[in-house]
C-alpha cells in the first residue's frame, strides 16, 4: 500500500509499505493491504512502518490525523515532537 505521512514542517514518509502501526483515540491500530476505509484521531505515541522491503521507520507523533483510502493507500497528517 502506498504511504504518505506529513507534518507542518516536512514529508516524514512516502512510499510503498508492507504495514503501519500507531495509537489512535480508541487504541493502537496496525494497517495491513487492503484495509477498509478509516478516519481517525492519532493519540501521542510512535508510528512504526515497516517498507515492502522490510526496512523498519519509526517516528514519534503528538497528535494528527490518519486516513486509510479505497484503492490502498493511506494518509497521515501530524504534529510530531
Amino acid at each position: 500500500m502506498k504511504l504518505e505521512a506529513y507534518a507542518l514542517q516536512k514529508i516524514l514518509y512516502t512510499g510503498e509499505i508492507s504495514s503501519l502501526t500507531c495509537k489512535t483515540a480508541a487504541g493502537e491500530i496496525t494497517i495491513l493491504d487492503h484495509h477498509k476505509p478509516i478516519i481517525s484521531v492519532l493519540a501521542p505515541g510512535t508510528i512504526a512502518i515497516t517498507a515492502t522491503d522490510g526496512k523498519k521507520s519509526y517516528f514519534e507523533v503528538k497528535s494528527g490525523f490518519l486516513e486509510v483510502q479505497a484503492g490502498n493507500s493511506v494518509r497521515i497528517i501530524a504534529d510530531i515532537n
